[in-house]
């Protein structure tokens, strides 16, 4: 499929993963993130290798999003004012379709097996868990997390009662994300000459 152009969604976010040796599962989630529009991706712990990484993030993510590599929990930094919000399947967290996404927010997930480590759940602002029978895969759950995000922060219409899509397409607003000017009395003489130029012949 070629590639769509996606309404702006609100605020930020980052990913990223701890204590993953399987370098083709961090490549994956990369790429995903990019996908999604990630503004940084960071892994925690060391273990991952860039180049097999890259087999799996054919878009080469790392030179198009801030890539940040704490070799220690204790080294990791966030952008003031972001939530970290840890991905696990604990009795105790919240189940996704439940969460309310915050407009600033990292997102992080550990290994299939071992899952999170308790120090990182400890630094955690939020925990939420996908309801699945059994854990999934890092880009498979890393995926379905940023698409629950993108719609609650995404501008999109609204799903019809029915089966199927809305008949009108959600409107767009333009790439500066501000939509046409409005007035609140009058038009000013400057937006009138540009509606004449515009309706006339050429």
């Amino acid at each position: 499929m070629g590639e769509t152009r996606a309404s702006r969604p609100r605020g930020y976010f980052g990913i990223g993963a701890e204590g993953v040796s399987k370098s083709a599962n961090v490549g994956a989630l990369l790429r995903t993130a990019h996908a999604f529009g990630a503004s940084f991706c960071f892994t925690i712990g060391t273990g991952w290798d860039a180049r097999q990484g890259r087999q799996a993030d054919t878009a080469d993510t790392p030179l198009h999003v801030p890539m940040w590599r704490f070799p220690t929990l204790e080294d990791m930094r966030l952008p003031r004012g972001c939530a970290l919000v840890g991905i696990e399947l604990l009795d105790d967290a919240v189940d996704l379709p439940s969460f309310r996404h915050p407009l600033s927010a990292a997102y992080v997930l550990g290994p299939e097996r071992a899952g999170l480590s308790p120090d990182l759940l400890a630094r955690c602002d939020h925990v939420v868990k996908i309801p699945t029978r059994f854990a999934l895969n890092l880009a498979v759950a890393g995926a379905l997390v940023l698409y629950d995000r993108l719609l609650q922060h995404g501008r999109f219409a609204e799903r019809p009662v029915g089966s199927g899509g809305p008949r009108a397409a959600a409107e767009h607003t333009s790439h500066t994300g501000h939509g046409t000017p409005r007035f609140r009395k009058t038009v000013p003489d400057w937006m009138t000459w540009v509606e004449d130029k515009q309706g006339e012949k050429p």
